[in-house]
């Protein structure tokens, strides 16, 4: 059952992004590790002695230092690294479907039980590169497409922006999205999307060619007389799917107990059921709602 639900996630998380214009990707699981630097992929924990969150591959000593990717967002960005665009392509959405992996070091490794911290999980993530006056409304829509993926799934949850502190190290701003996990007894994050703005595109070398605008006479200015630095694009990142919490909050949401307080049955919502491989009453235990 747990690998037809994760299946199935993954799938309607792929649907909605796709309705919305976003291009399907699967990324590598591992990448360079300077890519992850300049994503801001760091720890925020202040220690005397610096965490790694990630995971370092031994690699030969003339060869790039490689790492497990934390998130599809890095080799999502590290697709565009050292790319100039026109203007008029942006923004470029895409959507990756690919593994994280977290060492959940120091602080992190809060709530390493079960399923709410782990070290590898399937995930889908929202990426788009913007011009420099469109990421705020790219940022709107990639939040309108998270609250539609968890409308569908029935979940009870909440939206809040976050403050300065609560920030990675790139984000400019970001909204984390967290469900009832009647099992914690509170809210538990399941998405989140952050604007980093011209962070990552600093880094990576990703610009755009605005325009020419037209002169008096409703002609374009030959290239000789615009010639002006480029400017860096914006690029936004979301989770659209980190599958084991939303399985955390379907199952605990969807259980049906009885007198002795076992699970005789689990709701799970009828969205899903398009995208279900298997049996779908899952030996009489689910019931679609």
């Amino acid at each position: 059952m747990q690998t037809s639900l994760e299946i199935a996630l993954t799938n309607y998380a792929m649907s909605v992004a796709l309705k919305r214009g976003f291009t399907p990707i699967t990324t590598p699981d591992v990448v360079r590790s300077d890519i992850a630097n300049r994503c801001g992929f760091l720890p925020r924990d202040h220690l005397d002695v610096p965490l790694h969150q990630t995971y370092h591959l031994h690699t030969p000593p003339a060869s790039p230092e490689l790492v497990l990717s934390g998130t599809s967002e890095i080799p999502l960005a590290g697709m565009f690294a050292n790319k100039i665009f026109q203007s008029p392509s942006l923004p470029f959405r895409v959507v990756g479907l690919g593994h994280s992996f977290r060492a959940e070091a120091g602080a992190r490794g809060a709530d390493t039980r079960g399923l709410y911290r782990v070290h590898q999980f399937t995930k889908v993530e929202l990426f788009a590169v913007t011009t420099d006056s469109e990421s705020e409304a790219m940022m709107s829509e990639m939040v309108d497409i998270q609250k539609s993926i968890l409308d569908g799934l029935g979940l009870p949850y909440r939206v809040l922006d976050m403050p300065t502190e609560e920030l990675g190290a790139s984000a400019y701003r970001k909204f984390d999205m967290e469900a009832w996990m009647p099992g914690r007894g509170g809210w538990g994050e399941v998405t989140s999307v952050s604007n980093c703005t011209d962070y990552q595109s600093r880094r990576l070398h990703i610009r755009y060619r605005r325009s020419p605008p037209k002169n008096t006479d409703g002609e374009t200015p030959s290239a000789t007389s615009t010639t002006t630095a480029l400017p860096f694009a914006h690029t936004l990142n979301g989770t659209a799917v980190a599958v084991p919490r939303l399985i955390i909050a379907l199952l605990e949401n969807g259980a049906i107990l009885d007198d002795r307080g076992e699970v005789t049955k689990v709701r799970l919502p009828e969205t899903l059921k398009p995208f279900w491989i298997g049996p779908q009453n899952g030996r009489d235990i689910i019931e679609w709602v």
